[in-house]
């Protein structure tokens, strides 16, 4: 069985207003990954996602898309040490 991993991405363009932390939240949960997404004040979405790899691997290439009417210009991934709680939640902004 392969070990759980926890990421971290950050997603900048146009993703505030657009319903991108609704729309990650229903592709997280989706591929079964725990973990948060909120806005930032500089304008990114942060992610945080824990799963298996491969289910990783799919959320941030969806990211790098988004739903419709987001335009991402830049997409961060760094690897995460928080275990992300239980679900898939929506955070303030910071």
């Amino acid at each position: 069985m392969t070990r759980d991993l926890a990421i971290r991405l950050v997603v900048w363009g146009r993703v505030q207003g657009v319903g991108y932390r609704w729309w990650t939240i229903g592709e997280a949960r989706r591929l079964g990954l725990r973990g948060w997404v909120r806005n930032r004040r500089d304008g990114a979405v942060e992610i945080l996602a824990v799963g298996p790899p491969d289910a990783l691997a799919v959320l941030a290439e969806a990211c790098e898309q988004g739903p419709p009417g987001a335009h991402v210009t830049a997409l961060e991934r760094v690897p995460a040490e928080d275990e992300g709680g239980l679900g898939f939640t929506e955070r303030p902004t910071i």
